[in-house]
């Protein structure tokens, strides 16, 4: 079965940085598109990164751009999200999404 599972989220000090992995299985992660998504308390679930099946294509939200960087490796079927310069509106949980399946979730806390 399908399954993604993140890893790296944690508290951080604004200004900082964390980097998100994401491990799939159960597809042909080399042919599928990647996407980070997140999502704030009360508030609505957003697309942050998207990554082309190749690595070749990005594209991300207007507020993460030029401090987040999505990026695979599909000889480890692994999608990362680097993160710097942490702002305390970054605050969420961060999950994977790839083919209609969703991972569980890792929690990012940016507070001083």
């Amino acid at each position: 079965q399908v399954q993604l599972v993140e890893s790296g989220g944690g508290l951080v000090q604004p200004g900082g940085s964390l980097t998100l992995s994401c491990a799939a299985s159960g597809f042909t992660f080399s042919s599928s598109a990647m996407s980070w998504y997140r999502q704030a308390p009360g508030k609505a679930r957003e697309l942050v990164a998207r990554i082309t099946s190749t690595g070749v294509a990005t594209n991300y939200a207007d507020s993460v751009k030029g401090r987040f960087t999505i990026s695979r490796d599909n000889a480890k079927n692994t999608v990362y999200l680097q993160m710097n310069s942490l702002k305390p509106e970054d605050t969420a949980v961060y999950s994977c999404y790839a083919n209609l399946f969703w991972g569980q979730g890792t929690q990012v806390t940016v507070s001083s």
